[in-house]
């Protein structure tokens, strides 16, 4: 590689935090590997939660007019055609003006605009599919793509299997080293060194159903002698503020949005957390134990999939959705007072643990920027 050669690279994609980490993880490594000699280019859905977080991490970022269909929002669908048939020329426009090497889909609504636009200019395109079930525009695409970065065994069924890499999903830099100590994350949080804390973690936007599980047990999570760090997600956090005003409030950390991950998970001794793609793949490296509550409204039930895969190792417990109000916090102090099984867990999941996924996806990029 030349020392002069100079790397542009369009990340493209968002919509939620699984899709954004991903992204944001391959722009540091590809950082990390070339410094000064890559310059990145973001491109998200305009509205949509990239268009916040990338900037508050220094990243520059494009938003397309594109838009995903509305169940039961007739009148919004309606412009639908007219936002998609915008958004290739505003694609168009950005690979016109940035001329990238490679371009980079992450999955979200602006993956397939950017991505189709770029291949029809003759700029190679990859994909990294973080869940085991893709969605439809990254299975038309892969038709196109030079390299399908994937996280799940058995994705030829859905991609040409020469064009396969499993390479685990990127995680961000500052979960995938050396955790700070426990004693420095909890004196981060105000919270003492000698009670042990439950994470909870919902994903970006929050999960209902965790949200109501914790609610209402606030008290009993006190009473037990256990501490809580409890991200409520941006839907709805205003609410719990409103109807948790005035209780105790001793040893309860309660955050819209929780920034320093490194932290977070160093203060936990077990996490409540949804059974996303991206959260599985984080909590293998962090290695701590977990209680998977899987979102029921996803494709193919693919979160429960994930949760299962990890239950039959031994490397997490479950607790369906339609049972968490009831069986969710028992469920967690239970596990508290059992070391021997928090052990088990915890040794479990961290030998499902793909720490060199950013490392291997970046080579794989550069070796197609490379050509």
């Amino acid at each position: 590689m030349s020392a002069e050669k100079k790397y542009k690279v369009i990340i493209a994609g968002g919509g939620t935090g699984g899709h954004i980490f991903p992204a944001v993880a391959i722009a540091q490594g590809l950082e990390q590997k070339l410094g000064e000699a890559v310059e990145i280019l973001f491109v998200g859905a305009k509205g949509r939660m990239e268009m916040e977080k990338i900037p508050a991490l220094g990243y520059d970022i494009v938003g397309l007019e594109v838009a995903g269909f509305q169940r039961g929002q007739i009148l919004k669908n309606l412009s639908l055609p007219f936002k998609l048939f915008k958004s290739f020329f505003q694609a168009r426009r950005v690979i016109k003006s940035f001329q990238p090497n490679i371009a980079i889909g992450v999955g979200g609504y602006a993956s397939g605009p950017l991505l189709f636009v770029a291949n029809l200019a003759g700029i190679p395109i990859v994909i990294q599919e973080q869940n085991s079930f893709p969605g439809i525009t990254n299975k038309i695409l892969s038709k196109k793509a030079r390299k399908i970065f994937v996280a799940y065994d058995h994705m030829e069924q859905f991609f040409p299997k020469e064009k396969i890499m499993l390479t685990g999903n990127p995680i961000r830099q500052d979960i995938n080293r050396t955790l700070p100590s426990k004693e420095e994350a909890l004196k981060f949080f105000g919270l003492e060194a000698e009670k042990k804390t439950i994470l909870v973690i919902g994903g970006s936007l929050g999960a209902r159903t965790i949200n109501q599980s914790i609610e209402p047990n606030l008290s009993v999570i006190q009473s037990a002698g256990y501490q809580l760090i409890w991200q409520t997600g941006k839907l709805y956090y205003e609410g719990v503020l409103e109807r948790i005003a005035g209780q105790d409030m001793k040893g309860i950390v309660v955050r819209e949005f929780l920034k320093e991950m490194d932290m977070v998970y160093a203060a936990a001794d077990i996490i409540i957390s949804r059974a996303g793609a991206l959260s599985i793949s984080e909590l293998c490296v962090v290695a701590k134990p977990v209680v998977l509550v899987p979102s029921p409204n996803v494709s193919e039930d693919h979160q429960t999939k994930n949760a299962l895969a990890l239950v039959d190792k031994s490397a997490a417990m479950m607790v369906k959705d339609i049972e968490a109000k009831e069986m969710l916090i028992p469920t967690a102090l239970s596990l508290l007072n059992n070391q021997q099984k928090m052990d088990e867990l915890s040794a479990g999941i961290k030998l499902l643990a793909k720490t060199a996924a950013t490392q291997n996806i970046v080579e794989g990029i550069l070796a197609i920027a490379r050509k």
